[in-house]
């Protein structure tokens, strides 16, 4: 879509090929149209041949000149849109050109009309072909005493018209793209925002963890330092991608899990049960890691013993479903936390608010986040 910007920052939209093309193909239409009604006029019989095509000629003539006019009239009513300010001048502008062209095009259609008519009855007359029953025309009265410009003052007016809602229809399509855009950058936005969120909060709980092992394990915090270093890296590398692979995100997890474990010295066994199918599936950027850590913070990490995670993912329907399952004492209640909360926002903002993450107690006791999101995969280059 072609639009310029004035100097006072009110964009207008120059005519495009498709506008030429339509007003062409309208005018011919209404051209041959009028044509053929000429044609069928019962009054054609008692009318000379060459007086008739002479009122034809001046039909092509009269739509090729609308059809010439056209765009500048159309221009002209972009480029002064009556949107906005000085409205009733642009008004006034208008009717003063219109009447301007009105009054030309009937005076200059006119002397074209009775030019053609008089040549084509002068040939009849030399022909022998009865022109004497038709007397020589004068030329028409002046246009404002004989009011025919009225004619095409109305036709300018239509023209003007189409050439306003035009406008506006270019106007109004303009604000569409533009408040399209405005949204998804608006998105963009909020998930970057909640992205910066999340990863600090990542960040804080980690070194906590790294804290509680420096005195009894220093060789594991040594391990687990090493495992955040990729793990922040990853996070960097990944900052400007909204959606990886399901793939490419459990090989973060698995970098997570690695970590969790060294922290709680071989008391943390996590299952991962994924289908070969969904691996390719497009997943949000850190969607997982959040629901793991309040897995192992809020669930395995408040019972004495060993504790058991359980990562599986498959597909339903149209949709990915992901279930992490924990073997602690269930859900508490109440309102959710930070990552839960930053995980839905997220998949509402990028999918709407069919898709949500719910956390709600297992059949075996413990808790079950479920993540549900659009099935879709990456295109695959060269496929």
């Amino acid at each position: 879509m072609t639009d310029t910007t004035e100097p006072t920052g009110r964009e207008y939209y120059p005519l495009r090929g498709v506008d030429v093309a339509a007003i062409v193909l309208f005018w011919l239409f209404l051209a041959f149209l009028s044509a053929a009604g000429r044609e069928l006029d019962p009054r054609i019989p008692g009318i000379p041949p060459r007086v008739v095509s002479g009122v034809l000629q001046a039909t092509y003539i009269e739509y090729a000149w609308w059809a010439l006019i056209t765009g500048p009239i159309w221009w002209f009513a972009t480029r002064y849109s009556v949107e906005g300010g000085r409205r009733y001048g642009r008004m006034v502008m208008f009717l003063v050109g219109g009447l301007v062209i009105a009054l030309f095009t009937d005076h200059m259609l006119g002397e074209i009309r009775t030019a053609l008519i008089d040549a084509a009855r002068d040939d009849g007359r030399m022909a022998g072909s009865g022109g004497g029953r038709f007397r020589r025309g004068g030329r028409p009265p002046a246009p404002l005493l004989g009011l025919g410009f009225l004619d095409d003052l109305m036709v300018y007016f239509a023209v003007l018209g189409s050439g306003v809602a035009r406008d506006y229809f270019m106007r109004y399509r303009t604000r569409l793209h533009e408040t399209a855009r405005l949204r998804g950058q608006l998105a963009q936005a909020r998930l970057d925002a909640l992205r910066s969120q999340l990863n600090p909060h990542f960040l804080f709980n980690t070194l906590n963890a790294v804290s509680a092992l420096v005195e009894r394990d220093p060789r594991g915090v040594r391990r687990m330092i090493a495992r955040l270093s990729d793990l922040l890296r990853y996070t960097l590398d990944e900052s400007t991608e909204q959606e990886v692979t399901l793939d490419r995100e459990l090989d973060l997890l698995g970098e997570y899990v690695e970590l969790m474990q060294i922290r709680f010295q071989g008391k943390l066994t996590v299952d991962i049960a994924v289908d070969d199918g969904v691996r390719r599936a497009l997943v949000p950027n850190l969607i997982l890691q959040p629901i793991l850590e309040n897995a192992i913070k809020h669930g395995v990490g408040q019972v004495s013993g060993e504790g058991a995670i359980r990562i599986a993912a498959k597909r339903v329907g149209d949709d990915l479903v992901v279930t992490i399952v924990d073997s602690g004492p269930g859900p508490a209640g109440g309102a959710e936390g930070v990552g839960l909360r930053n995980t839905n926002e997220r998949l509402q903002a990028l999918y709407g608010d069919g898709y949500r993450a719910e956390l709600r107690r297992s059949d075996a006791g413990g808790a079950e986040a479920v993540v549900r999101m659009p099935f879709r995969e990456r295109a695959v280059v060269g496929a």
